[in-house]
């Protein structure tokens, strides 16, 4: 059996500017990053912005599990279908993070016949969109540092520094660092610390965004400290706003690539969802929405991070309303889920899979919850059995959502076409009546509970000190009305990533709270959720490596 890798090595790309002309975009919409890359020209938005939207399609999944459960592969998958169908589909996905793609997960470019291409340069630097930002980043931090050591003007309180700096990689020594040790002139002496490219601000500022106007407004609003009377010192007060702008300028502007049938990919940011909000930008899913009949995207791991983060604050943010979601699972997440070991989920068994299938129940409640459609679909795998699928649609179809299985892995769009079709009957039968979860005029603990109880099915929530203490210093400065970002684990509903299923008589324990008031929320981190991952005792980038030829191996 091939490999990813090898079938996208394999793959015959069309030149990008091919692709495009056949969506109704020319070579002059086009700045080329060679023959299968391009960023999409601002003119693009201008000549389209008044363009009748398409249809929005969410893809999200059940809690991910070591068994895998393929978003982006399904994702790519139906658009695949949606155009063999007729329906002028585009997608709308995120960058994959260097972190994963060398540490545990891999990459993000989907699998098997249903991949975006050039895989290899979509996983590794793209079009350096990741390096900008992190750029933009360490630049902000410099003038930070730079600024107090040239005499704190701003009267800095060093203590109270709250802006880290990034690294997109997974590199655990980074996460508790001391800078501005030597001499004198090496700097103020005080403890730093680093986040991962993706968690950055500027990354969730970049999604967000709607222009370069946008962009610098809300680069300025940026809190980077306080100040010794406890007042906010933004990245306008360092007058560092302009530079950060200009290492931007290009990353702001959406990629296009294709997957292995030439369907068009817009590729663009990439926060992580179980860190920050876990969504691509704004402007790629506006343009896709107005280049297409429907338009694909995905948000990052489970539905209770993703999903939830794309409803209440991506969508209430751009004033955008998801038509459907596409719900993904497995047979063997779903029996992982009811406790049956990863070296036993090819053999079939029933009883498992109706305690694991608790999980998928919840996440179509929460997606109902938000008034949107559910067609919930299986990866499949040669071991599933009939039996298997039969009580899942059935359990499915009781609780009113389409179900449908997915061979995409296996043949590309042709594996979608069911698919295709129960999510076109459902945008055609079935109304979205899209609200979020909570409104932002309640308290900033009342946003937080709603999110604990009502996605999560927690009891309650409990706060640390600091973090209780946080949460009044933000409302008095004015951030109450701003919607939260959760920093949960991604593995259980919980924020104990070893309750599977859907566990009951739990509470979410914040530990601590800031607020990133350039893009627009407040951060509530929970449990012992790292914005600085580490890597595993055998990384995959132990595998990854380049012929004498030129050509990598061992990406997946």
């Amino acid at each position: 059996m091939k490999t990813d890798i090898q079938i996208a090595q394999e793959a015959k790309m069309e030149h990008i500017r091919d692709v495009a002309a056949k969506f109704g975009l020319t070579e002059d919409d086009l700045e080329f990053y060679g023959k299968y890359k391009a960023k999409i020209s601002d003119q693009v938005w201008e000549r389209v912005k008044d363009n009748p939207d398409g249809k929005l399609v969410l893809v999200t999944a059940i809690n991910p599990t070591p068994a895998g459960e393929g978003k982006t592969t399904i994702s790519i998958g139906l658009a695949q279908a949606l155009n063999k169908i007729g329906k002028k589909t585009w997608l709308a996905l995120r960058e994959p993070s260097l972190g994963p793609c060398f540490g545990i997960k891999g990459g993000a470019a989907g699998g098997g016949y249903a991949q975006v291409v050039p895989m290899e340069d979509l996983n590794l630097h793209f079009t350096g969109d990741f390096h900008a930002i992190t750029s933009a980043n360490n630049l902000l931090a410099a003038m930070l540092d730079n600024h107090i050591q040239q005499g704190n003007e701003l009267r800095i309180d060093t203590r109270q520094v709250t802006w880290k700096r990034c690294l997109d990689m997974n590199d655990r020594v980074l996460r508790n660092v001391v800078v501005g040790l030597g001499a004198k002139a090496d700097g103020y002496v005080r403890e730093d610390h680093f986040v991962i490219t993706v968690a950055s601000e500027i990354m969730a500022i970049l999604c967000l965004c709607n222009d370069m106007k946008d962009l610098k407004e809300r680069l300025g609003r940026i809190i980077v400290a306080y100040n010794v009377d406890g007042e906010p010192v933004t990245a306008k007060d360092l007058k560092a706003v302009g530079a950060m702008a200009a290492l931007l300028k290009d990353a702001i502007q959406p990629n296009m690539i294709q997957t292995l049938e030439h369907t068009p990919a817009l590729v663009h940011g990439g926060p992580f969802a179980n860190i920050a909000h876990g969504c691509n930008s704004v402007r790629a899913t506006k343009t896709a929405l107005k280049l297409g009949e429907i338009a694909i995207t995905e948000a990052g791991f489970g539905a209770d991070l993703g999903a939830e983060k794309f409803m209440d604050i991506k969508c209430r943010m751009a004033e955008l309303k998801p038509d459907a979601v596409v719900l993904v699972a497995t047979v063997k997440a779903l029996k992982y889920n009811g406790g049956v070991p990863k070296n036993e989920l090819g053999t079939e068994n029933l009883e498992a899979l109706k305690k694991g299938i608790v999980n998928l129940e919840k996440h179509i409640e929460n997606i109902q919850k938000f008034g949107v459609p559910v067609v919930v679909t299986l990866n499949s795998f040669l071991t599933d059995t009939e039996a298997e699928y039969e009580w899942i649609k059935n359990f499915c179809e009781e609780r009113g959502c389409e179900f449908a299985l997915s061979k995409v892995w296996e043949k590309g769009g042709e594996g979608g076409l069911e698919l295709a079709e129960k999510v076109i009957k459902t945008l055609k039968t079935k109304e979205s009546n899209y609200h979020p979860i909570y409104e932002l005029e309640q308290p900033l603990k009342n946003k937080i509970e709603a999110i604990a109880k009502e996605i999560y099915g927690a009891d309650g929530v409990s706060y640390a000190p600091a973090a209780s203490r946080a949460l009044k210093r933000l409302e008095d400065l004015g951030f109450g009305n701003l919607p939260i970002c959760m920093a949960k684990n991604q593995y259980s509903l919980s924020d104990d990533q070893t309750k599977l299923g859907r566990p009951t008589g739990f509470t979410i324990n914040v530990r601590d709270v800031y607020v990133s008031a350039g893009a627009g929320f407040v951060v509530v981190l929970t449990g012992n959720v790292m914005t600085m991952p580490g890597l595993p005792k055998t990384p995959a980038a132990f595998n990854i490596d380049v012929t004498e030829d030129g050509v990598i191996t061992g990406l997946f």
